[in-house]
């Protein structure tokens, strides 16, 4: 293997010695340790320089046995004469190394100006390291600034003029004060071995290939495809705020009314929505006593902002109205009636954004989903300012109620000071009362619907049982028999996949435990038609079964083909067609299987048709492992 290193320009004029051994080249092979047995030749030109060598070629050996091979060629005019050779000198060459001195700037210019373009085109195809040299010691660092004297001026080559020649043919640029053994031996000597190296490295990485390349195989191994990518299931996105908004515009399961000073309805609203946002309205229907709430502020706001009809508080039980008559209350304050109506839609519009906002300062800021719903809660208040303001246009009452509100939603024990209270003026956000409708799932606290089921009784809330979901909307509010009924009995789930049905509708979320618990949970979902619980339990489903390795699907008793039949039965078509896919991609799997003999004639052909690896694949690695093993019979040497 060789390295192949050609270098021009004339360095001389750097030093007062003109021969042989003050050559950069020349100097680094007497010099440098990794060199041995360095042979030199002069080629002549005889046409163009009688007598001067056109370039010297030095042959070495480099890294013991490595053959390095330099031209160093001192006169630029080749490039004229010989046009031939000088292509040939830089299409073989490893390393270009171009040297100047830096006291010759006419020189060095002609150089730029005519020769270097030239390089640049040659090297346009390929990638060859250059090494620009700037040898000598300039004469004058610091020419004269004198207006009459220009002897100096613009003799020598700066760095800066060395820099930018460099970067334009994207060379590395060295400056070499002297030919000492640090700046020959160590700095120059040093960049050039590392492009040797890196050329040493590209050759026999080239060579490989080309082994690897003529290798001959009588069979080549298949080349395994990569499987069909399943189906993806897309969400479907929450509409829990605009649920409950449309049960205070529908007026449906009211069990509130409020009324202005005067005796006059103002609106309708649900204990349960009311009570889940605010301590106040927790005291106003002794859902807390003042000892529970033990904020002086709550209690305060409570007793002097309403006052509840004491006839309509406890209403006696009726079998014919489960749900009773509503509860009155008395808005004491003409300004917070007045506004009662849009403070109510935007409790009831962005009850989950409520939920995330605050009222005081709090080191610590939300993060994440509860970060997003705080930004939309503090636009929605700003919204609710916006209203309060078009409705009284006195910027002190607008305040007072402002204040009001900011009372009643917030949490028991907080400043709340109107320095602090402003969302629009605070950096940071602002904390409302902790509360959710979370805190009255499966609890008797405000219920006036109860669920049998197998032998067990589960509370809930007619409001937000009409709110989330259609086909209880329709069967309390209709004309069945559970419009009119305290006990409501379940048939056709079980508890457990029951309570957590209910739990989504007041949480807008859920968590099953297992495989087999999510698909309970969807057959409940497609029965009372919530489509976004059941796309919920789809992907459940399918990320539990993705993230199982290979040995836990062989061993699984999970029957994929019996979570086929439930998903084709109950309409959840996304996920039938993607447990078809996947019975397809894990082929070798399922069809030993007992299961997989259950699959239908239509279900059999999908899976064969997709199915990896396939059967092509198979056959032709059988081939190919025969052809290996028929091999191995033969003598290697015969």
């Amino acid at each position: 293997m060789s390295v192949h290193v050609v270098a021009f320009g004339n360095e001389r004029g750097g030093f007062s010695e003109d021969n042989q051994q003050s050559s950069l080249i020349w100097t680094y092979l007497g010099r440098s340790a990794l060199i041995s047995e360095t042979e030199s030749s002069l080629l002549l030109n005889s046409a163009n320089h009688v007598g001067n060598p056109v370039f010297t070629k030095y042959q070495a050996c480099v890294f013991g046995n490595v053959r390095l091979v330099v031209h160093d060629c001192p006169f630029w005019d080749i490039f004229d004469s010989d046009w031939y050779t000088s292509q040939n000198l830089i299409g073989g060459a490893d390393i270009i190394v171009i040297k100047y001195s830096v006291n010759d700037k006419s020189s060095f210019q002609e150089v730029k100006d005519s020769y270097v373009p030239m390089i640049k085109r040659a090297l346009n195809h390929c990638s060859i390291p250059v090494i620009i040299s700037a040898v000598g010691a300039r004469k004058s660092e610091v020419p004269c600034t004198c207006p009459l004297c220009t002897s100096d001026r613009g003799s020598c080559v700066t760095a800066s003029e060395g820099i930018q020649l460099a970067k334009e043919l994207g060379a590395t640029y060295l400056e070499l004060h002297s030919l000492s053994d640090f700046y020959i031996g160590k700095y120059f000597g040093g960049v050039l071995e590392y492009f040797m190296i890196q050329s040493l490295n590209q050759k026999s990485s080239e060579k490989m290939k080309k082994r690897k390349s003529h290798k001959c195989h009588g069979v080549k191994p298949p080349q395994l495809e990569q499987p069909e990518k399943l189906p993806i299931l897309k969400g479907e996105a929450s509409h829990y705020n605009s649920d409950l908004h449309n049960l205070l515009i529908c007026c449906q399961c009211v069990d509130v009314i409020f009324y202005s000073e005067d005796l006059k309805e103002v609106i309708e609203a649900h204990k349960i929505v009311l009570c889940s946002v605010s301590h106040v309205f927790m005291l106003l229907f002794n859902v807390k006593s003042p000892a529970d709430i033990q904020d002086s502020s709550i209690i305060r706001t409570a007793q002097t902002l309403f006052a509840v009809n004491s006839e309509a508080v406890f209403p006696v039980f009726n079998r014919g109205s489960p749900c009773g008559p509503p509860v009155r209350v008395i808005v004491k304050d003409s300004f917070f009636c007045f506004c009662l109506s849009d403070i109510l839609h935007f409790i009831y519009s962005e009850l989950q954004s409520v939920e995330s906002l605050t009222y005081h300062f709090d080191p610590e800021y939300p993060q994440g989903a509860d970060f997003l719903k705080m930004l939309e809660g503090a636009f929605q208040w700003e919204l609710l300012e916006e209203d309060i303001k078009k409705k009284l246009k006195d910027p002190g009452e607008v305040e007072l109620v402002l204040e009001k509100v900011k009372c009643i939603l917030k949490t028991p024990g907080k400043v709340n000071s109107s320095k602090t209270c402003r969302s629009h003026q605070t950096s940071r956000p602002l904390q409302l009362c902790d509360t959710s409708l979370r805190l009255f799932f499966n609890t008797n606290v405000l219920a006036d619907v109860i669920f049998q089921i197998q032998g067990d009784t589960v509370p809930a809330h007619r409001a937000v049982l009409v709110a989330r979901c259609e086909v209880m909307a329709a069967m309390f509010n209709g004309s069945y028999i559970e419009a009119n009924s305290f006990l409501v009995p379940v048939y056709g789930v079980s508890k457990d996949t029951f309570l957590s049905f209910l739990e989504y509708l007041y949480t807008d979320s859920c968590c099953p435990a297992s495989i087999l618990q999510a698909m309970s949970l969807l057959i409940c979902a497609e029965m009372y038609q919530i489509s976004r619980l059941q796309h919920i339990c789809e992907l459940y489903i399918i990320t539990q079964l993705q993230s199982m390795p290979s040995r836990e699907l062989v061993s699984t008793s999970l029957s994929i083909v019996s979570l086929l039949r439930k998903a084709k039965f109950h309409n959840s078509d996304c996920l039938s067609t993607w447990l078809l896919h996947f019975i397809a991609t894990n082929y070798l799997i399922f069809s030993q299987k007992p299961e997989f003999q259950d699959l239908s004639a239509e279900e059999r052909n999908f899976v064969e048709m997709h199915r990896w690896p396939s059967s092509m694949y198979l056959k032709q690695l059988a081939d190919y492992r025969n052809y290996i093993n028929s091999q191995k019979c033969h003598c290697i040497v015969m």
